[in-house]
């Protein structure tokens, strides 16, 4: 497949100005995409952006990409992060990248397009962990972090369990799962007064921590036990766990 012709072959297509073997297309006035060919010219960088359209933005990811694709897709993950990302006006720090299994774009019309695409997409540092398994990957970005939308927030990666006997309610799943961070801040409160309740979650890079209710706040994490701390001494902490963390990859180590 000759990916340059493809790509001119799109809709609205034409020439991304400032990038060399780059195209951007167009489907109506809601649906912009923006695609850079590989150093090798055999897989494609693909951005998206839904509604709201900054071609310099989307120039700045695919470069970065390309600056960095070997740490993006070249170590087989189904979702990958390198950080050390900016571009002016946005708070993004990240650029993430998603496997074809993963993103499934262009499978109707061109299946043999999708199998050679990587979406990039701007991000932020504390949302990829690099362990996510296929069906992970594809649930954070399918459902999760809205990639396309340049004005979005950042959602924190975190993966929580949870058991409260005094309001009947917990995890449908064994061991911890995806969830996102309003979750747990909704959760660690509804301990209070439930003894041999718990929450539990683990961040971005593998840590893990969990807290329950016994006469007052327990918290445990490591090897460690903290107790005497307010419910907002408590929220604060779990706030900062989902913040923190040695980057998986970064432009220093790439």
């Amino acid at each position: 497949m000759d990916l340059l012709t493809t790509l001119a072959g799109f809709p609205n297509a034409a020439p991304l100005t400032g990038l060399d073997q780059a195209w951007t297309w167009s489907l109506g006035p809601v649906l912009h995409f923006a695609g850079a060919v590989t150093a090798d010219g055999n897989r494609l960088l693909q951005t998206n952006q839904r509604g709201r359209h900054d071609e310099d933005l989307a120039r700045a990811v695919l470069a970065f990409a390309r600056q960095h694709e070997e740490a993006l897709i070249g170590e087989g993950r189904p979702i990958a992060a390198v950080h050390g990302f900016s571009a002016a006006g946005y708070a993004f720090d990240a650029v993430a990248a998603v496997a074809p299994e993963v993103h499934c774009h262009h499978k109707t019309q061109n299946p043999d397009l999708t199998a050679v695409t990587y979406i990039v997409c701007p991000a932020f540092a504390t949302e990829v962990s690099g362990r996510e398994s296929p069906e992970e990957a594809q649930a954070r970005y399918q459902k999760m972090l809205s990639p396309a939308e340049i004005g979005r927030d950042a959602v924190p990666f975190l993966k929580m369990s949870y058991e409260n006997p005094r309001t009947g309610g917990g995890s449908a799943n064994d061991g911890r799962a995806l969830a996102y961070p309003r979750t747990l801040r909704q959760e660690i409160p509804q301990l209070e007064g439930s003894p041999g309740g718990f929450v539990e979650w683990e961040n971005r890079v593998g840590e893990v921590w969990r807290v329950a209710w016994d006469q007052g706040w327990v918290l445990r994490g490591g090897e460690e036990e903290q107790r005497g701390l307010s419910l907002d001494e408590v929220l604060d902490f779990a706030d900062t766990t989902l913040l923190v963390g040695t980057p998986l990859e970064g432009p220093e180590d790439s």
